[in-house]
């Protein structure tokens, strides 16, 4: 299996609901790291697995309208709790809707991971098999 990852980072406000968040259930800031990682069984004709650049810019582009955001205030995510485990299932749906804009090579991703790394200590992962294009 191959495959390509690309990184990009967003600054967020939120807070999480449920005592076992304690402080955290107050509003705060988080920066989060995340990446993006494509895979599929065989390269394309160009011997890549996608054009990075084009993972580049869509991952931007989802990441774009969270930016300096506080999530509580989000209609897109209104009644979710938006844990980072959450955010990376956030993440990875809108990425798997747009996937036809990484081009042609698109057609043989087969597997898709989005990782929220909100410490050098801690993150959080999505992986999943993606459906045919």
């Amino acid at each position: 299996m191959f495959s390509v990852s690309v990184r990009d980072h967003v600054m967020i406000a939120h807070s999480l609901r449920g005592a076992l968040f304690g402080p955290a259930q107050r509003l705060h800031g988080a920066t989060y790291v995340i990446d993006l990682e494509l895979k599929r069984p065989d390269l394309d004709p160009h011997g890549v697995v996608v054009d990075i650049g084009r993972a580049t810019s869509l991952l931007a582009s989802v990441l774009e309208p969270l930016r300096y955001q506080n999530l509580d205030q989000q209609p897109a995510l209104a009644g979710l709790n938006t844990t980072t485990e959450v955010l990376c299932k956030f993440v990875f749906d809108r990425i798997a809707e747009r996937r036809d804009e990484l081009g042609a090579g698109h057609q043989g991703l087969t597997h898709m991971r989005v990782v929220l790394r909100e410490s050098h200590v801690a993150f959080a992962a999505y992986e999943s098999e993606l459906a045919r294009a």
